[in-house]
């Protein structure tokens, strides 16, 4: 077995070249600016150096100087009325300068004990911003934006949509220029897996070929967008935002009916819902006026969170857990910052207090909820208070996208207030047995202050709140998260972090267009997408020169296509399409496919129906990743091995990692090797030569047609292999015998060994795996 996989890498590597994936940080620039920004120059250096003892954290604050605030940093200083930190035009009178480029350690900022020191740079740009005034600016993500006008360029040819003129002009500014258009296969391949997760099929790719214009790309543009497998591609980086899952979670883990939630998102994503309503019924969909089952359904983004079925818990500290889990998502999925380091104390670098956490906490924290429901049991536990059952005339009715396959009673937990009001205190050091001072619905100031004349002091004043105009990071947020989706990295880079020690945008006039021009057209998701797909900049072919990996090795200015490894529902997705095994059917119950045999048995308290896995069989062996199990405690293996999340908490961007593991995965998963087999054996099955099966086998799983030499290596890896097996017949019979799908008759076993190797170490290629 392992001369064979040896033999196809031997193969592969000579005709296959892997693209270097490289997670280097952004390098800074060593040229010194005409203009020193605050935003863009020194607030970075300072937030990273400086703001953790003279920052937004009194508690922790030295000296009494805080030097996020223009006030603050101009004024005398505390130990010594006669200087000043900061004197605009001045830097040897700015005790800041004369500290920070001291060569007195007992002078120098910051402390030899902090393990921190500010480059020779960092300290000339320190002191030119201050000779030009050391003039202070709002953080540029806590602005509201603005539509910027179309930057000039000179190749006016070159741009399809809007968005092309920013990227072109800051690739001309970097000394860049824009690859050539993908060929019409590759640049197929990467539109359908980026709008329906899907390869293509060989009709749309025969289709496309008599018609790559302008045109013919739009109509398969909105020909993808249209497919049922738009929604499911969508809901997977939102079942990542919501922390979905099968199951509560905790030590007992047992399991949840949260699926009809999951049906409603797809829906909504299908139907082009806005992403104003889609956000505000997620939020507050039981809170509006004459709310729809629909709207009661949507609600349940707020119950996604882990409860404990454990007996014995102190039932006020667990509600208080879910009210946190709530705040720290709204925080992070919708706004884009890191709200729960204020949780226990001041945030040490954005301007928000202790206080102003807790007042979004409060929106939070009227649900009708306790800590401790219910220990595990059968099926009145599969979702807590409140909660809706769906009922035959939900099914009839606004509720028929709902893909109930059984009769059985089917509860979900939704959101519901109390009919009075239950108070809020900050919490001393966050814990929930030390209330101090009562707080009220609120947001923090240094986004946009909460309005309680416009505004009613519950979820769904917090919605309008978001959806604001004024409000800086809603639109922002989203685009990014979008643009991150689609190019592999965000404008933003740390998606889940616009604060002071988030990445600067790379683009921040892009940035500010797609936000505005979201907000303007209705929060049209489809149209977003659309225009990000319809731009020449997605277009590019992902070939990289040397020059470029140098000068750009992250791809940050956009002057080539973006290249990068699937995520882990795609990789099993792709699998299952190209072979013919995949169930088109959308919606419904979570399934559970192959995985090794103990998991869940080792990490289980041993109470509820999850303490042991039993596989599914069937059609249930081949839907998407999308609807694949996962148990909180033990989540797929396959999954976490690409870097799927575990759904514990709100992540808004996956890692990404390079591991044996994957090749292992690929090499031996019980799916990869069925679905290996079944294409294989339709193959044999057609009347033509296996050169043409390979040809084909190479198209479905590839996307695009192999040349020559591919096809001819691939040939003699298959002749190997054929007479191998042929003195080997047991081994052929042994590797045939994977997964349940039924075996095909009257096939030569040899041959159809030889095949189905082949068959795989095109699954193990690096080029299947990547979006190229």
């Amino acid at each position: 077995m392992f001369q064979r996989y040896v033999k196809a890498a031997a193969c592969i590597l000579t005709i296959f070249t892997a693209c270097h994936h490289q997670d280097a940080q952004d390098q800074p620039s060593d040229k010194m600016p005409d203009i020193v920004d605050y935003n863009f120059h020194v607030r970075p250096i300072l937030s990273d150096k400086c703001f953790a003892c003279h920052g937004p954290d009194a508690n922790k604050r030295e000296a009494g100087l805080r030097l996020d605030i223009a006030d603050s940093a101009y004024k005398a200083l505390k130990d010594d009325p006669g200087a000043h930190a900061l004197v605009p035009g001045n830097p040897m009178a700015s005790a800041v300068y004369r500290r920070i480029s001291s060569t007195d350690t007992a002078m120098r900022m910051p402390p030899p004990s902090s393990n921190m020191t500010l480059s020779s740079f960092e300290v000339k740009l320190i002191e030119k911003w201050i000779k030009q005034g050391a003039q202070y600016k709002p953080h540029w993500a806590f602005v509201t934006p603005v539509t910027p006008a179309l930057p000039q360029v000179k190749d006016r040819t070159w741009p399809h949509n809007e968005i092309d003129f920013f990227t072109l002009a800051q690739m001309t500014e970097k000394g860049l220029a824009p690859n050539p258009v993908a060929d019409h296969e590759r640049l197929l391949k990467r539109l359908s897996l980026d709008l329906t997760g899907l390869p293509p099929t060989i009709a749309q790719m025969d289709r496309f070929a008599k018609d790559t214009s302008d045109k013919g790309y739009e109509r398969m543009v909105d020909e993808l967008l249209q497919d049922s497998a738009y929604g499911e591609k969508m809901a997977v980086h939102w079942m990542d935002v919501a922390r979905y899952a099968d199951s509560h979670g905790y030590q007992d883990d047992n399991y949840r009916s949260m699926w009809p939630w999951r049906d409603w998102v797809i829906h909504a994503f299908n139907t082009n819902l806005s992403y104003k309503d889609f956000v505000t019924w997620q939020l507050a969909g039981d809170m509006i006026p004459d709310a729809t089952r629909e709207q009661l359904l949507a609600s349940g983004f707020n119950r996604n969170h882990k409860i404990t079925e454990e007996g014995g818990v102190i039932d006020e500290e667990y509600r208080v857990e879910y009210v946190t889990d709530r705040t720290n998502t709204f925080g992070k999925s919708l706004l884009g910052i890191t709200l729960e380091c204020a949780h226990c104390h001041d945030h040490k670098y954005d301007p928000f207090s202790q206080k102003e956490y807790y007042q979004v906490f409060a929106f939070f924290n009227n649900v009708k909820e306790v800590g401790l429901e219910s220990t595990v049991g059968g099926p009145e536990t599969y979702a807590k208070k409140p909660y809706m059952e769906i009922t035959k005339e939900d099914l009839r009715g606004v509720l028929r996208f709902l893909n109930k396959q059984d009769t059985a009673k089917l509860i979900v937990s939704v959101m519901g207030e109390r009919d009075t009001a239950r108070k809020t205190f900050i919490l001393g050091r966050g814990n929930y047995d030390n209330p101090t001072a009562e707080v009220t619905p609120a947001t923090p100031k240094a986004i946009l202050p909460f309005n309680t004349n416009s505004y009613p002091g519950n979820r769904l004043g917090l919605a309008k709140w978001l959806f604001d105009p004024k409000n800086p990071l809603t639109a922002r947020v989203f685009v990014n998260q979008v643009w991150q989706d689609i190019f592999g990295r965000g404008i933003v880079k740390s998606t889940g972090d616009f604060g002071m020690q988030g990445d600067l945008p790379s683009n921040p006039a892009l940035l500010d267009w797609l936000a505005t021009d979201f907000q303007q057209h209705g929060w049209n998701i489809k149209r977003l997408v659309k225009q990000l797909v319809m731009s020449s900049t997605y277009r590019q072919s992902a070939v990289i020169s040397r020059e470029k990996l140098k000068a750009d090795p992250e791809n940050i200015y956009l002057s080539r296509g973006p290249r990068f490894r699937l995520p882990a529902e795609t990789v099993r997705d792709l699998v299952l399409q190209s072979s013919g095994l995949l169930v088109h059917e959308v919606g419904g119950p979570s399934v559970k496919p192959y995985q090794p045999k103990g998991l869940w048995e080792m990490a289980t308290s041993g109470r509820g129906q999850l303490s042991t896995y039993r596989q599914d069989h069937g059609a249930s062996l081949y839907r998407r990743g999308l609807y694949t199990f996962i148990k909180r405690t033990v989540p797929p293996p396959s999954m976490m091995i690409f870097d799927a999340s575990n759904r514990d908490q709100c992540e808004v961007k996956r890692s990404a990692t390079n591991t044996p593991l994957q090749a292992l995965m690929m090499l031996n998963d019980p799916t990869v090797l069925e679905a290996s087999r079944v294409l294989a054996s339709r193959l044999l099955q057609q009347n033509n030569g296996i050169p043409q099966h390979i040809q084909q086998a190479f198209r479905l799983i590839v996307c695009r047609t192999p040349q020559a030499h591919e096809t001819a290596t691939l040939l003699q890896y298959y002749e190997q292999q054929q007479a191998y097996y042929k003195k080997q017949p047991a081994n052929a019979a042994k590797l045939l015998h994977h997964g349940e799908y039924p075996m095909a008759a009257n096939l030569d076993q040899a041959s159809w060994a030889a095949m189905m190797q082949v068959i795989t170490t095109i699954y193990n290629l690096e080029e299947t795996l990547s979006k190229t």
